[in-house]
This record gives C-alpha cells, sequence and structure tokens, in this order.
C-alpha cells in the first residue's frame, strides 16, 4: 500500500470516528421533548438549546483565534480536553434540577466548538483532502440522527430519563472516541505535493488575521450571510427534528432519525465525490458554488411540493434535508479549502470556518429567540417551511455575488 493511499484511509476512518463521536457529546439531548412548564410560552426545550448554543457560539469566537493559532502539538491535548469537559457538564446537567441545570448545557457547549478546527486541522491543505473530508464531511449528518436513536432507544428500553439519557449517551461513545482520536493523531504531516498543490498552510496571528480580512471583506461577508442562513436552517431542522417528526405522524419510530439521515449522507457523499477528480481550483470552486445552488433549489422546490401535497412529510424531510446540506457541508470542509488553494495565500481553513460558524450560530440564537417571543402561531413544521423558503432565496443571490467576487479576486493572482 503506497503512502497516500494509507494516508486516504487513515485520515478518513479517523477524522469520521472522532466527529461522529463528538456528537454523542452535544446532540443526544435534543431527542427528549422536555415538556415541562417554563416561562409563560417560552418552551424549556427551547430554553435549553439557547443555553448550549451560547456556549457553542462563544466557542466559535474564541476559535477564530484559537484554531486559526493552533500549533500541532496542542491538538490531542485540546480535543481530550474539550470532550471531558463536556462530559462532565452532562453530569451536572443531569444531577442538578431544572431549570438551573441549563447552565452545565452552557459548560458543554464552550469546549465541543472546537473540535471542528482541531479535526479538519489535519486534514486540509493535502491533494485528497476533498476525499479526507468525504467522511467528515458527513459524519455530523448520519452521527446527529444516530447518537438522538441511541439516546431515545436508552430511554424506551432502559428507562433512562431524559435528563440522564445525554450522560449515558456520552458514556457509550467514550472508548471509541480515545481510539479514533490516537489514530487521528498518527495521520502523516502534508507533504511537499500538498504544498504546492494547495498553498502552504500555517498559523496565523493577529496581524496576518487583520490583512487577510482587510483584503477580502467583501467576499469573506457574502460568504458568511450565505453560511448564517444555512447554518439557521440546518439547525432548526435537527435541533427540532423530535418534534416535526412527531407533528407528521412519526413520533414513535426511534429509527426515523437513523433513517432519513442516512439516506441524505449517501446521496450527499455521491455528489461531493466528482471534486475529488477536479485537481484545477478554479474549476473546483466554480463546481462547489454549483452544488450549494443546487442544494438550495432542491430545499425550496420540495418544500413547495411538500406544501401542495405532492410529497409526503418523509420525502420532504430527506429531499429538502439534502438540498440544505448540501449548501452547508462545502463550507464545513471543501469550500475555503478550494479558496485558499485559489487565491494563493498562507492561512489556515479555520480561521474562515470559525467567522463563519460564529456569525451562523449567532443567527440560529436570535431567529429562535424571536420564534419563541413573537406572537406567531406556527407550529414546527409550518415555520420550517416558510424559513426553508426564505433561505433558499436569499442563498441563491449571496452565492452568485460571492462566487463572482473571488473569482475575479483570483485573476489577479493567476
Amino acid at each position: 500500500m503506497n503512502r497516500k493511499t494509507q494516508v486516504l484511509i487513515q485520515a478518513s476512518i479517523a477524522s469520521f470516528g472522532v466527529y461522529f463521536c463528538m456528537y454523542a457529546f452535544r446532540k443526544p439531548f435534543t431527542a427528549g421533548t422536555f415538556d415541562i412548564p417554563f416561562v409563560g410560552d417560552f418552551s424549556y426545550k427551547s430554553f435549553l438549546i439557547i443555553c448550549q448554543s451560547l456556549g457553542y457560539l462563544i466557542s466559535k469566537l474564541i476559535g477564530v483565534k484559537v484554531i486559526s493559532e493552533l500549533k500541532d502539538k496542542h491538538r490531542i491535548p485540546m480535543l481530550l480536553g474539550a470532550i471531558g469537559i463536556a462530559e462532565l457538564a452532562l453530569l451536572g446537567f443531569a444531577a442538578t434540577p431544572a431549570p438551573w441545570n441549563g447552565f452545565f448545557l452552557f459548560v458543554n457547549g464552550l469546549p465541543l466548538g472546537l473540535v471542528w478546527g482541531i479535526v479538519f486541522s489535519y486534514l486540509e491543505g493535502r491533494e485528497q483532502t476533498e476525499a479526507l473530508t468525504a467522511g467528515l464531511s458527513v459524519s455530523f449528518i448520519i452521527a446527529s440522527g444516530f447518537v438522538k436513536t441511541v439516546g431515545s432507544w436508552l430511554m424506551l428500553h432502559f428507562d433512562v430519563s431524559e435528563f440522564w439519557m445525554p450522560f449515558a449517551t456520552g458514556l457509550v461513545f467514550l472508548i471509541p472516541l480515545l481510539i479514533f482520536s490516537f489514530l487521528l493523531n498518527q495521520i502523516p504531516a502534508r507533504s511537499k505535493e500538498d504544498i504546492e498543490a494547495r498553498t502552504e498552510r500555517v498559523p496565523m496571528k493577529a496581524r496576518a488575521r487583520k490583512i487577510f480580512t482587510k483584503t477580502y471583506f467583501w467576499g469573506i461577508l457574502w460568504m458568511v450571510l450565505l453560511y448564517m442562513l444555512l447554518t439557521i436552517a440546518r439547525d432548526f431542522r435537527d435541533l427540532f427534528a423530535a418534534e416535526l417528526w412527531i407533528e407528521m405522524g412519526y413520533g414513535n419510530i426511534p429509527s426515523i432519525f437513523t433513517t432519513s439521515e442516512l439516506i441524505i449522507t449517501l446521496i450527499l457523499l455521491a455528489s461531493m465525490t466528482v471534486l475529488m477528480y477536479i485537481q484545477n481550483n478554479r474549476k473546483a470552486y466554480k463546481v462547489i458554488h454549483g452544488i450549494v445552488a443546487l442544494g438550495l433549489v432542491l430545499a425550496a422546490g420540495s418544500t413547495i411540493l411538500f406544501q401542495l401535497d405532492y410529497i409526503s412529510g418523509f420525502a420532504w424531510m430527506v429531499i429538502a434535508g439534502t438540498g440544505i446540506f448540501m449548501g452547508y457541508v462545502p463550507f464545513n470542509t471543501i469550500m475555503f479549502e478550494r479558496l485558499i488553494a485559489l487565491i494563493q495565500r498562507k492561512s489556515n481553513v479555520g480561521f474562515l470556518i470559525y467567522i463563519a460558524d460564529t456569525t451562523g450560530y449567532f443567527g440560529s440564537m436570535a431567529l429562535l429567540l424571536y420564534k419563541e417571543f413573537s406572537n406567531q402561531t406556527l407550529n414546527w413544521t409550518e415555520f420550517i417551511t416558510f424559513l426553508t423558503l426564505g433561505v433558499a432565496l436569499g442563498g441563491l443571490i449571496l452565492n452568485h455575488i460571492a462566487k463572482r467576487y473571488f473569482l475575479q479576486k483570483s485573476k489577479a493572482v493567476a
């Protein structure tokens, strides 16, 4: 087996495994409905989501500096420390009475927002980055559904309460996470060929970040706004999947979480594989924007068909989910990877991802607060159908503007 094949297999398995297992410390609590009295019309589950999201948002903001400056020797200690803190926070969540236990979900979110940047730092800037990130790019799609299935299974078959279920789910995945983390840290460094093909990746101190942002400010702005819309659509569909399935008559089928996301994962993998064979960075960048646009059209089209009763709720969740993730996933993996290679600027993907993530999670929190405090009476299904249509329209416009901006900028480099 040659070196490239060895790196591809090892890195793909390890990165997929680490991020898949991380979701067991973040998402299982959303499988519960937490239908207990809270404050007025504000739901207790929304309060918990906001607590964790606030921690995650702050983590992303911290990550703009921490991940962009991250050195290789600090990656594994930071990764394992983040998981340890997150699991201890879930123990605090289970042992503390409501609503005070919301504080521990805030603590849980604080370290977990750094995990993506740590894992991706092993994969970026390589000739095989698209292939390496194929597994990583779909890990959070299938993992989100799978850990909810595990959480629901623990509650149904082992009589684990909603409050202890997140901690118990984390314990199930703890040892696998340690094994995958060890494998991840054994991945060889980037080769000379990798650097020549994709531009050298280096830690970015404050001055480098300032110059980069000033040089590409408008392009970054359009990208960030687009990513914010995609994050909002992804988050609402994911966080309130339990409520959506109940409203559409699938509430007593725990496997529905995994089944729907597995279908999306397979479709998404098929659509992304084409990029592994495109060596030209300019062409690849155009294709990625095309995938984002196609995803937005799919999301809007399926939503309209669902509203007109031409397709079922299950079909809508799968098709619209596929479309949203076709837009969302490239930003977390290959969009910024190819962008850096296109403009040939020594930097790293983590810096751009964490700027986008910070804005994205802020947008999700703001809209969730609006949904809870406004007087609108839409149920979750109605709300998310209108949200999906709005995201698709705005996203198509921003996607086109951002693509044109960076293609123009890249001409000065060519």
